[in-house]
């Protein structure tokens, strides 16, 4: 596994650039080539997606009014419906042959879930799952439920690409514009409010890195 950096970069960019090693892995694996498996970690500037299966009236925002604000909208082909990137969120995308690792679909969400629960307990933070909600949740049977990391990925012959969004230094007042993911009834929170202070992002990505090699390593 290589873990790369790619910091603050376009949208556009991101998903160009890690479709093409989708694909390169996809080939090469139909072929029995050698092939590397890729973890990327980024952030962007303000950005909405909207997965397949999203509607398109979870966006509350006209086009105008995303201009104003300084964000844009992608139409994207993961699974999920609507979320929010932005800077202050650490943006992880894997893209991994998941049968060499021994994993199908939902184990492989299981473990991405996984990754980020253990980060946020080594912060003292408990975190968990929801029934039928992918992401990592706090009090997520409760009133005060609220997502701390959206999750939404692709597959393609065992391939993955997309990945989680966990939301450190986030901010929330972007969540506003939308229904978060399809849910209306359910609040948004980050690190930050969480623990009343900013954290630095590059602790937070060593934090992730290390959890993701564990239960991908099983170490």
């Amino acid at each position: 596994m290589f873990f790369s950096d790619w910091g603050l970069i376009p949208y556009a960019e991101a998903w160009q650039r890690q479709t093409e090693w989708f694909d390169s892995l996809i080939q090469a694996k139909q072929n029995n080539d050698v092939y590397e498996n890729h973890i990327v970690f980024c952030e962007h500037p303000h950005v909405y997606t909207l997965g397949r299966s999203g509607k398109e009236n979870n966006m509350l925002l006209s086009e105008a009014q995303l201009e104003k604000i300084g964000a844009t909208l992608y139409h994207i082909d993961r699974g999920g419906d609507i979320t929010y990137h932005g800077p202050g969120q650490l943006v992880c995308y894997p893209i991994l042959n998941l049968e060499e690792f021994g994993l199908g679909l939902k184990e492989y969400v299981h473990l991405l879930e996984e990754a980020v629960i253990r980060v946020c307990a080594s912060y003292g933070i408990k975190t968990g799952r929801l029934a039928k909600a992918t992401g990592v949740w706090l009090e997520g049977d409760t009133a005060r439920a609220r997502k701390i990391c959206a999750i939404g990925v692709r597959s393609s012959h065992y391939v993955t690409m997309h990945g989680l969004a966990l939301n450190v230094n986030t901010d929330l007042r972007y969540f506003s514009y939308i229904h978060p993911c399809g849910f209306i009834d359910k609040g948004v929170t980050s690190l930050r409010q969480e623990l009343g202070g900013e954290l630095p992002m590059s602790e937070v990505k060593q934090r992730l890195e290390l959890e993701l090699s564990r239960l991908l390593t099983r170490k």
